[in-house]
């Protein structure tokens, strides 16, 4: 039996705070590209004419148990395993794939874990208890270990931790159960077999009301170990049945940046099936993806893009987003440049821009603008993905054809038909052929 822990925090941290501490990374630098700052405001004046239970658990584990274990485990040969296919788990359509990427347990691992009160609060009706030491001192204060142990270790030989782990979840301590998910958080981040045996186990319906815990820390290790589980297939079916969608939704609108961020990439994996598209979005998972895409971090945004992404391939979920005001973020996201977020707001305005609610949205909050501005300075997908949402806004809109002709759009598509990729260069001639109608119908019909 032997018990593995992560290895990205001191063992000689104690747990004597009383209050947790947040570290806030500063913002980046942001280079934000203000809409009509181009000679496309320019050109567009000449055209303005006024237009708008409690299981077992084991207390046990001492330090030097585990170091016998561990050390005995080690001595086996190495096995050579590898899970690089599980790694890269978000298989999108070829666009959004171009420039995206997501693996499993991208939290920056447990920098704050020091931080976690030795004991809950007692009830401010209750008298002080007498404080009692935590059980399992061992098992909890050893935060150090090797992770290359893990790939040294064949699964059966971990099964007797995974169930130790299991059980712990059970425990009436929140401590206990907070290291026990951590524990599993860990063995499932980068191996399938782990995935596998600890699904098999009996550990995520035992994880799924951690995500409910008023204890930040333990919340976040239990979304964690969830959404590395879930990038094992057969995984994603027990996630589902167990009832997890709301509960992580729940997260996405509770938890700390890491645990929503998290609970975005795990309903993103769930989401990969099908059928659980529509699910999510009828438990109510799209506004907090939209709050999340307003007021995250930057690796929030990208998860919550990503997530609307997939989400919004069905009709329902575009509508819904839409109606969540997802609209407004994404085009003023197309204007900013150092974050990496323009092209995939771009693709999922695309995606928006597929129903007449996305289309008409786009327009009011200023899309055509924005997306013209792209197609004269941004990069060479960013033009394609522009070009391509203006096409979908104009091709059944005379009126559209119109709002970008004012706003100065038909020179940088004459340039894009040029010197553009191919894709750009196809899409660019479609929408300038489009572009020429108005005036035509015009010109004939004038007596």
């Amino acid at each position: 039996m032997v018990l593995l822990e992560n290895s990205h925090v001191s063992s000689t941290t104690h747990y004597t705070q009383t209050r947790p501490y947040y570290y806030t990374p500063p913002p980046p630098k942001l280079h934000h590209r203000s809409i009509g700052r181009s000679m496309r405001t320019i050109r567009s004046t000449l055209y303005q004419t006024g237009c708008e239970n409690s299981g077992p658990v084991f207390e046990d584990l001492t330090d030097s148990f585990v170091d016998f274990n561990l050390t005995e485990l080690a001595r086996k040969t190495p096995v050579n395993k590898s899970s690089s296919s599980d790694l890269e788990f978000l298989e999108l359509s070829r666009s959004f794939s171009d420039f995206s990427a997501c693996s499993s347990d991208i939290s920056g691992e447990l920098e704050r874990l020091a931080n976690i009160p030795v004991s809950d609060p007692a009830r401010s009706s209750e008298p002080e208890p007498v404080t009692e030491p935590e059980p399992c001192v061992g098992f909890l204060q050893r935060e150090t270990f090797s992770t290359e142990i893990i790939e040294s270790i064949e699964p059966e030989d971990l099964l007797p931790t995974v169930k130790l782990c299991v059980d712990s979840l059970y425990s009436p301590s929140v401590a206990v159960k907070r290291s026990a998910a951590e524990k599993l958080r860990v063995l499932a981040k980068n191996r399938a077999d782990n995935r596998a045996l600890i699904g098999d186990s009996g550990a995520i319906p035992a994880l799924l009301p951690l995500l409910r815990c008023s204890d930040p820390f333990t919340q976040e290790h239990a979304v964690t170990a969830l959404l590395n589980l879930s990038l094992h297939e057969p995984n994603k079916t027990l996630v589902t049945n167990s009832g997890a969608i709301k509960s992580l939704i729940y997260v996405l609108k509770t938890g700390t940046e890491t645990s929503k961020q998290n609970a975005a990439c795990a309903l993103l994996s769930l989401a990969l099936i099908d059928e659980n598209k529509l699910s999510i979005g009828a438990c109510g998972a799209i506004a907090p993806l939209v709050v999340l895409l307003i007021n995250g971090t930057n690796r929030g945004k990208k998860d919550a893009l990503t997530t609307l992404y997939k989400l919004c391939s069905v009709r329902l979920n575009k509508e819904r987003a839409v109606n969540a005001g997802v609209v407004k973020p994404l085009v003023e996201l197309v204007c900013e440049e150092g974050l990496g977020l323009a092209e995939k707001a771009m693709v999922v305005l695309s995606s928006l821009a597929g129903i007449e609610m996305g289309k008409e949205s786009i327009v009011e909050e200023g899309g055509i603008a924005a997306l013209v501005e792209v197609i004269e300075d941004g990069s060479d997908k960013g033009k394609e993905f522009a070009v391509m949402t203006l096409l979908q806004l104009c091709v059944d809109s005379v009126r559209n054809r119109g709002l970008l002709v004012r706003e100065g759009g038909i020179p940088p598509l004459v340039a894009l038909s040029q010197t553009g990729t191919a894709k750009a260069k196809h899409k660019a001639e479609t929408l300038l052929a489009y572009l020429r109608e108005p005036r035509q119908e015009a010109s004939t019909s004038t007596p």
